[in-house]
């Protein structure tokens, strides 16, 4: 995650990320990458006056590129037609050049931030790179897709993969290919031997027989740079509340968590964070909102929340740790709750789990989260005192001590709600020593747990025969 985590509802150090250095199938088709290179410093299609081209260092996707900030200024429609035109030369350009625009270090103020409003349709054309690999992702055997392709439609060539090898007599399936570029030929097939009209499925993207696996890679990279750029404008303030009210964004999103055992792990990384940083201004109402897009209905609130409590079991820590700052932050949106809470005795239990996690990131995830739950309602507060270890393994992240001062504080204030409900007297007191100590030794917090001794030893709490001896009488 960028920045440290366990800082709750609180804004957190923004940080971007550039595009990923993986590598590219440029190194192997050299007539691919020339023929990119070429498209983006032709004159006619050059991207952008203040563009140019840098070829001391083999690039990810194609040519890199250096971006002045005004590049978006003077070619918004231009990046946007790129990103829809389906061809590997201009994706290649359109991505690399808004990974810098939207790119900047921790603490760095931007002044020439990218706000997705001056630039009308850029995030659809983003989405519909994600979407278009996914397409491709999923394993579809026996059936064309539900939904048309529209990148690179009615082009021969995209520049992807291996599409002028295929195209070969030496490739194996040239007769199924045949058939789609000869309507007649296919026909008289079909009569003669029963096969099926529009038999392309057996070899496009996503059939049964691709070969073409350079290509899949290829577009795979692609859309986790577009998933890439949308992580970075969403640190953006511009772009927060325009991100979280878009529904096909946050359906995408939910798609990419769902698919994390077979999606590739930056992709889904990007997509939970992208979340992270928009939850404040997140209403999971969203989803249930009446839309004239083709996405309505697809995902629902407890669809979305079942994959961020898929997200909250994964053992891979940047997982784990977003998905847990994530339903820290949307649990304080009041409008959040009604779908949230029904959730609390899985969530519960999975943060007291990372409470005892030797990651202090994982620790620090989790005390956020359940400061944030501890707050809402004494329904929370008896639930969590009653999940097994959850006072201990508090109590063990403050001795310990955490790195983190503010970690700490925020589990000692957990305590202290906790022991605001009389309910809790009896769970409480078996800690009463510990606490005890803590007010006397540890200065940073004894104020705190001087209250929670109060709390278990006045008179006004005093709902049953238990009782401290800390109190006044």
């Amino acid at each position: 995650m960028a920045g440290p985590v366990g800082a709750g509802g609180s804004s957190l150090g923004k940080r971007g990320r550039g595009a990923s250095n993986s590598n590219s199938n440029n190194n192997n088709n050299p007539s691919a990458a020339a023929a990119a290179a070429a498209a983006a410093a032709n004159s006619d299609q050059t991207p952008a006056s203040g563009a140019t081209l840098v070829q001391t260092t083999p690039p990810s996707m194609g040519p890199t590129v250096q971006v002045q900030s005004s590049l978006v200024d003077q070619n918004n429609k231009r990046i946007v037609m790129a990103l829809q035109s389906g061809l590997k030369s201009e994706l290649a350009w359109a991505l690399n050049s808004l990974t810098l625009l939207s790119f900047k270090e921790k603490d760095d103020s931007r002044k020439d931030a990218t706000p997705l409003a001056k630039v009308p349709g850029l995030l659809d054309s983003l989405l519909r790179v994600i979407d278009e690999w996914r397409d491709v992702a999923h394993v579809r055997d026996s059936r064309k897709l539900a939904r048309s392709r529209t990148l690179g439609l009615n082009r021969m060539y995209t520049g992807f993969g291996l599409e002028y090898e295929l195209a070969s007599p030496h490739d194996p399936l040239i007769r199924l290919r045949s058939l789609q570029d000869n309507p007649a030929l296919e026909d008289a097939l079909s009569e003669s031997e029963g096969q099926k009209k529009a038999v392309d499925w057996w070899w496009d993207e996503e059939g049964l027989f691709n070969l073409d696996e350079v290509g899949r890679a290829e577009r795979q990279q692609c859309a986790v740079a577009a998933s890439n750029v949308l992580r970075n404008f969403s640190f953006m303030p511009e772009n927060e509340v325009i991100m979280a009210q878009h529904r096909h964004c946050l359906e995408t999103i939910v798609h990419c968590m769902e698919s994390h055992d077979t999606e590739d792990e930056e992709l889904v990384t990007n997509a939970i964070e992208t979340m992270v940083n928009l939850a404040p201004y997140l209403c999971l109402r969203v989803f249930s909102e009446q839309s004239s897009g083709a996405t309505q209905g697809r995902i629902t609130e407890k669809k979305a929340l079942q994959a961020v409590m898929q997200m909250l079991e994964s053992p891979v820590k940047a997982w784990h740790c977003s998905a847990a700052e994530l339903l820290g932050r949307l649990i304080v949106n009041p409008d959040n709750e009604p779908f949230i809470l029904p959730f609390a005795p899985q969530v519960y239990k999975r943060l007291v789990d990372l409470l005892s996690s030797s990651g202090a990131d994982s620790q620090a995830a989790a005390v956020a989260a359940l400061y944030n739950f501890a707050e809402i309602n004494m329904d929370c507060r008896l639930r969590l005192a009653n999940e097994r270890w959850a006072v201990g393994r508090l109590l063990r992240v403050i001795q310990a001590p955490h790195p983190v001062a503010e970690v700490c504080r925020k589990a000692a204030l957990t305590l202290e709600s906790l022991a605001s409900e009389p309910e809790n007297r009896t769970l409480l007191l078996a800690y009463e020593h510990s606490f005890a100590e803590l007010a006397l030794l540890d200065t940073r917090m004894s104020d705190t747990f001087a209250r929670i001794l109060w709390e278990l030893s006045s008179k006004s709490n005093a709902k049953n025969t238990a009782r401290g001896i800390w109190g006044s009488y």
